[in-house]
């Protein structure tokens, strides 16, 4: 890798003015400039990722620490750009995971941040938790697990029987089985008896609902760095309310960042975070399970309780989160 020493050229010279037109120069003309010694980082990104997260403050940090983000054209061969160090991307669709695939098959060298068949598991809610199913995690400073669940791929009609059949409780939480990052995927809804499980729209993913204090725990991980944040959630339902209320309840994004709980009066036994040394544990399982690097959990302590806690979803390099951009240049350097 090329960033063995300090960045050897005054990449103060640039100011934010010029982030766009370095980003999108090419490594052929940087090699004339003699821009040696420079991580070379080549984004694949929408344009909604790319106006969240690489901004023009974050290229210039990057580049004081010999870090470059190249765009990487879509209408070019992938093999035909760079050289790149590292590809770090978030599209979708089979066409863009057979290019990178292949690309990782022929340039073993460069790191790609995340493997296209890894992301893909999170890509199904039926298969995103079973890594923390399977893991069981419990130790002196608390227990992991996921909520019981059934997935539910056709046939509303079928839903009252299959859950009386799996024995799961109302109420419960429906979530689209696509996880996509797309709006509808993020919409849920809470349905509070049997006969209106009718009304839901399979493929979904039926969670029991547990009761957590309205408030969620994003936590983002980038590499071995962690990051937790408080977000405010479905509020707790009482057996009161579950005997008279009826019928499915929709629900938009539940967890954002306009719903920050952090700076909130809330009761503690709520407020306060999971032990951090649960969460280390925790992260560095799922990132050898899952063989992922950047993305983040969602995590509820169930009410009454200080130490029991619930993965509920986990999404691929998510986020605004200023930790986020910063933390993913660590990881940059982590790997070279």
């Amino acid at each position: 890798m090329r960033l063995k020493e300090e960045y050897s050229h005054n990449v103060d010279d640039y100011d934010d003015e010029d982030s766009e037109t370095m980003s999108q120069i090419s490594v052929g003309a940087l090699q004339q400039q003699q821009l040696k010694n420079v991580v070379v980082v080549g984004y694949a990104l929408t344009s909604k990722k790319i106006k969240s997260f690489l901004q023009p403050k974050l290229e210039g940090l990057a580049r004081n620490k010999g870090i470059l983000f190249v765009a990487i054209d879509q209408n070019r061969p992938l093999s035909d750009q760079g050289p790149f160090d590292i590809v770090l991307h978030k599209l979708t669709g089979k066409e863009w995971r057979q290019i990178l695939e292949e690309y990782r098959r022929t340039h073993p060298e460069v790191t790609v941040l995340d493997p296209p068949d890894a992301i893909q598991h999170l890509h199904n809610r039926q298969s995103m938790l079973q890594c923390v199913a399977d893991m069981n995690l419990s130790d002196s400073y608390g227990k992991v697990g996921v909520p019981r669940q059934l997935v539910i791929k056709r046939d509303a009609s079928s839903i009252p029987d299959a859950v009386a059949k799996a024995g799961l409780t109302l109420p419960l939480v429906a979530k689209p089985l696509v996880a996509d990052g797309s709006a509808k995927s993020h919409e849920l809804s809470l349905a509070y008896d049997q006969y209106s499980l009718q009304k839901l729209e399979p493929p979904l993913v039926l969670q029991e609902f547990v009761n957590h204090g309205g408030v969620l725990f994003k936590v983002y991980i980038v590499g071995e760095a962690i990051k937790v944040v408080r977000r405010f959630s479905l509020p707790d339902v009482t057996k009161r309310e579950l005997s008279k209320n009826a019928g499915v309840f929709r629900f938009p994004r539940v967890s954002c960042a306009a719903a920050s709980a952090d700076d909130a009066d809330l009761d503690p036994s709520v407020a306060e975070l999971p032990p951090r040394p649960l969460l280390e544990r925790l992260a560095k399982e799922l990132r050898r399970g899952l063989g992922l690097r950047l993305f983040n959990l969602d995590i509820i302590r169930e009410h009454g309780t200080r130490d029991h806690f619930y993965v509920i979803d986990i999404n691929y390099f998510p986020g605004k989160l200023n930790f986020y951009r910063i933390s993913i240049m660590g990881a940059v350097l982590d790997l070279v």
